[in-house]
């Protein structure tokens, strides 16, 4: 992958949990604003979400995770939401993901999970 710089922008992928819907989306703005593309969530909704119209099933949400990974591929970092600390199960896996092929990792809260 090309390196950023001042032809290409920084490419940033944004993990942590869809519950922080609204730090993903102040997350997003705030890199936008300062020139990186962003790659974030596509959907905020999660399986055990009690609107059934709202809800995604178990295949849906398999696919949408591994969706994820491929955006980590294509990032030059990845920003994990993460307030007071929280790193959930899958977003475990993406950060692990992200060191075993080499893409750095930063935190928004450098609580215990940083």
């Amino acid at each position: 992958m090309a390196e950023a710089g001042p032809d290409r922008p920084e490419i940033v992928c944004l993990c942590g949990s869809t519950r922080f819907v609204e730090e993903m989306s102040a997350a997003n703005r705030d890199l936008t604003f300062a020139g990186a593309v962003v790659l974030a969530p596509g959907v905020f909704w999660r399986v055990d979400d009690r609107d059934a119209d709202r809800s995604i099933t178990a295949e849906q949400k398999a696919a949408l995770d591994a969706l994820h990974l491929r955006k980590i591929d294509l990032a030059d970092r990845v920003l994990v939401v993460n307030p007071g600390g929280y790193v959930g199960e899958s977003t475990s896996r993406e950060i692990a993901y992200a060191r075993a092929t080499g893409t750095p990792v930063a935190f928004t809260d450098p609580g215990p999970a940083g």
